[in-house]
């Protein structure tokens, strides 16, 4: 099948490897002349392990093709897919002029019958807009399909090609005849295609995300009571997730939950409501758990130091706001890095593979290393803020012959307090009482 991609962004560019990987033509198109370059020349413009293999894969094959000119890429297309950037406004509603964009884009040159997809995370009723605007272009036939991505940074790929489940959003036979065949090669193993309208596909997104985001905030609240009543939250988290109707996903407390989904989903999900005078008080009481969360760890660290932060340097671990993504958007990251940076406080911070990402959030106010262990060196501390996998184990021993200051601050509770402490070290996370054996 022919395939046109409109957006060349995480969404699209994951998209576009996949199906191509199954032998269909995509093209993909993005106004970003330096991003399409980049492309061109093999490069790739985001981290996700598995994408730069199957986009090489692509190009090697010529099964994927880039360009900045959309108008011509809609003109042979089969299917359309709309998978630009739905940012969030400052009241908390989602951003639809790309949106609006490139549909009325379609609008202006499709030249026969296709379908348009929109890949992108959109507010309820955004499929009733992008028909009109269409429409009002064209009288060219063409179907139009709400299909939502569900794709977790650090395994999106994986997630692609082995879908959980594929939701079709479209009234129309023919249009959900057609995707049902394109999504066919990773159905094989039996996973399930949803039919459902457009309106429920977009509502479906957004709900998967704020309950996603909401077990997050709930439990970081559970970890605050537990705290104040001497709990470990470790052990509520284990008797909670043996719970089947509970389970154990997402039920992970630490400095809250960031990257581009879930932070601008619950509030458009919010902003939604009121439009419809309809209050939506769990998932927005969620959002402003996550956006006080990371403070939890810095009055840990203010308190540790008796408040004087000033020329204490700090040892950073982890920078974007999940393991295997240099993603840095909504980072847990920024929003506890900041206070510190303003208490007079000085970051040494090293992660795997956010340091580019990383540059555009701090610039200069923080080091950069690539060793994980440099930024150690005469440090006051050790801060955790993204769990990845390398963070998991580490020696100990070395951590507290290099800190000035023997002490561990972990958003992310990944270790043992009694086995910190026989090292020598300070233990304080979230939730749970802190292992201090010497001040």
């Amino acid at each position: 099948m022919r395939i046109m991609i409109a957006g060349a962004g995480y969404v699209g560019l994951v998209a576009g490897a996949c199906y191509a990987s199954t032998g269909n033509h995509v093209v993909m198109a993005d106004k970003d002349e330096d991003r399409i370059a980049m492309l061109r020349d093999g490069g790739v413009p985001i981290y996700e392990p598995g994408l730069a293999e199957l986009l090489a894969e692509g190009i090697q094959t010529k099964r994927i093709s880039f360009t900045t000119d959309l108008a011509a890429a809609c003109q042979d297309a089969e299917i359309i897919a709309i998978a630009v950037g739905t940012p969030s406004k400052p009241d908390g509603s989602a951003d639809l002029s790309y949106v609006d964009a490139v549909a009325e884009t379609i609008g202006k040159n499709i030249t026969d019958y296709c379908v348009v997809v929109t890949k992108s995370t959109v507010p309820v009723g955004t499929c009733q807009r992008v028909e009109q605007i269409i429409r009002k272009q064209t009288d060219v036939p063409f179907d139009y399909v709400s299909n939502p991505e569900f794709l977790k940074e650090g395994s999106a790929v994986d997630d692609f090609l082995r879908p959980e489940r594929v939701i079709i959003g479209t009234a129309s036979a023919r249009a959900r005849k057609i995707m049902a065949h394109l999504y066919a090669p990773f159905m094989r193993q039996g996973r399930r295609i949803l039919d459902m309208t457009p309106l429920s596909a977009e509502l479906t997104k957004y709900a998967c995300n704020s309950m996603l985001a909401t077990r997050i905030s709930f439990m970081n609240e559970i970890a605050r009571l537990a705290e104040a009543v001497g709990a470990d939250v470790q052990q509520v988290r284990a008797g909670m997730g043996s719970d089947s109707r509970i389970g154990r996903a997402f039920l992970f407390p630490g400095l809250g939950f960031g990257g581009s989904c879930f932070p601008k989903d619950v509030k458009a999900l919010v902003h939604t409501g009121q439009t419809h005078g309809v209050e939506i008080a769990v998932v927005a009481a969620a959002d402003r758990v996550n956006e006080t969360q990371p403070n939890v760890l810095v009055e840990k660290i203010k308190k540790y130091f008796d408040g004087d932060l000033k020329g204490k340097r700090f040892a950073v671990w982890g920078l974007s706001f999940k393991p295997k993504t240099d993603d840095m958007r909504k980072a847990p990251s920024a929003r506890l890095i900041r206070p510190l940076l303003e208490a007079g406080a000085v970051i040494a911070a090293h992660d795997p593979k956010a340091h580019k990402t990383a540059r555009a959030v701090f610039g200069d106010s923080i080091t950069y290393h690539e060793d994980v262990y440099e930024p150690l060196a005469d440090a006051d501390g050790l801060i955790i803020c993204t769990e990845w996998m390398e963070f998991r184990s580490p020696d100990f021993r070395l951590i507290a012959e290099m800190l000035r200051r023997q002490v561990i601050f972990d958003g992310r509770n990944l270790y043992d307090p009694d086995y910190v402490n026989e090292a020598g070290i300070d233990y304080l996370c979230i939730g749970r009482p802190d292992a201090i054996i010497s001040k």
